[in-house]
């Protein structure tokens, strides 16, 4: 099994730029005053980005996640996070960089559903 903590620093270190771009209105508590950890290790992977006390997964996919194969282990990597208890929220990249108010939103909607923000 790989160290996943050695990963997740290293994919820290080398985001893609929508991670970086979302991560920018994540970090420091922005959003409602959660806080979320990015290239998070849980079980036996690394999520993009998880908000521990409101038990929810957000994943950036680029086009490799359209393939086959990408969306057999996202179904099984999913599968596995609800069974722990997370819900998973699931970005394309593309959809980051060109409506990120709209993803935005869409997140604040999934973590504080009676805000108004």
């Amino acid at each position: 099994m790989p160290d996943l903590v050695s990963l997740s620093r290293n994919l820290r270190k080398n985001q893609t730029d929508a991670e970086i771009l979302l991560w920018r209105h994540l970090r420091g508590k922005q959003l409602g005053g959660l806080r979320f950890r990015r290239q998070h290790p849980l079980g036996r992977y690394i999520v993009d980005f998880v908000c521990l006390e409101k038990r929810l997964v957000l994943e950036l996919d680029g086009g490799q996640h359209g393939e086959e194969e990408g969306q057999i282990k996202d179904k099984e990597r999913e599968q596995w996070l609800r069974t722990e208890g997370y819900q998973v929220l699931r970005f394309w990249n593309n959809d980051v960089l060109t409506n990120l108010e709209g993803v935005i939103d869409m997140i604040r909607a999934n973590v504080l559903p009676d805000s108004d923000d």
